[in-house]
């Protein structure tokens, strides 16, 4: 896409007066004439004042121009009244953290009638319990058990997927542990990298995001390096990279953003994470001859 320099100050300008008026990041800064995968936050973020004001975080989020939300706990309530708040708000249920015991058995279910409830079609997975990845063997037996939850919440329109933490780029047995879960998973366990995690452990996001084409349908936009509590856009993140695989081979359907390490404004934070990803977004989006640039 080619793009002057007069339409890049043209549109900067108007971003500029469209956020005095008090317009979200997100209408002020979506490149014109593109479609756009759409932006969520993880609750986790906020997690503080969602246990003090649960309504009034989703009210603030929606203004700030968020289109979706993740789950990471439900604070209390139950799905018919997060669907509530959701649809009040105009925001989107993007996905629920939620533990592999909620997945097995008798509580599969209820999961399922949870999150059908509050409209989310993402059940990830946020951590394993370490004997899950204790060998390369336990390793694949995990990924076979994905694979097989995915395939019984198919019909419900919904999918499993896994979210990375840093052990999960630590070698076990001579292998990368994301790797072997992968490698060995089917198609339709959604691979929900973490980029600050994978390079805080060590892992190579861009790497990772290229291997597994069509396999990140959300990714955590969360930043790496920087000053402590550095937002997104002022870390060490090669943020052109990582737009350039989700929009091409990724099959990324939501940018899902998390900070965690501003345990005294955290919502001014997030607010800051979203007016930087659009910029950084929409510069990725305008400039000409980017390897990475979307076709």
């Amino acid at each position: 896409m080619n793009c002057s320099r007069r339409t890049m100050l043209k549109h900067a300008a108007g971003t500029a007066a469209l956020l005095a008026l008090g317009e979200s990041p997100w209408r002020a800064m979506a490149a014109p004439g593109k479609k756009q995968i759409p932006v969520g936050l993880q609750l986790y973020s906020v997690r503080k004042q969602c246990e003090k004001d649960l309504p009034g975080v989703l009210q603030a989020v929606s203004k700030m121009g968020y289109q979706g939300v993740e789950f990471a706990g439900y604070y209390k309530r139950t799905a018919v009244e997060l669907r509530k708040l959701l649809d009040q708000n105009g925001l989107k249920c993007c996905g629920t953290h939620t533990g592999l015991k909620t997945l097995l058995g008798d509580e599969l279910k209820k999961t399922v009638e949870f999150n059908r409830t509050l409209g989310n079609p993402n059940l990830i997975v946020p951590s394993l319990p370490h004997p899950n990845m204790a060998s390369v063997q336990a390793l694949i037996d995990t990924a076979k058990l994905l694979t097989d939850l995915a395939a019984k919440v198919a019909g419900d329109g919904m999918r499993v997927g896994y979210h990375s933490h840093g052990p999960d780029f630590k070698l076990v047995e001579g292998q990368i542990p994301w790797e072997v879960l992968f490698d060995h998973a089917g198609p339709g366990v959604i691979a929900q990298l973490d980029i600050g995690n994978c390079l805080g452990g060590g892992g190579d996001p861009y790497k990772m995001l290229k291997r597994y084409p069509g396999r990140t349908v959300s990714i955590h936009v969360k930043e790496f390096g920087g000053k402590p509590g550095a937002v997104i856009g002022e870390g060490t993140v090669k943020w052109p990279e990582v737009f350039g695989v989700c929009e091409t081979t990724g099959g990324t359907q939501w940018y899902v953003i998390e900070h965690e390490s501003d345990p005294k404004a955290p919502l001014e934070s997030v607010k800051r994470c979203l007016f930087n990803f659009h910029k950084l977004h929409l510069d990725w989006a305008v400039m000409p001859d980017q390897p990475t640039q979307r076709r």
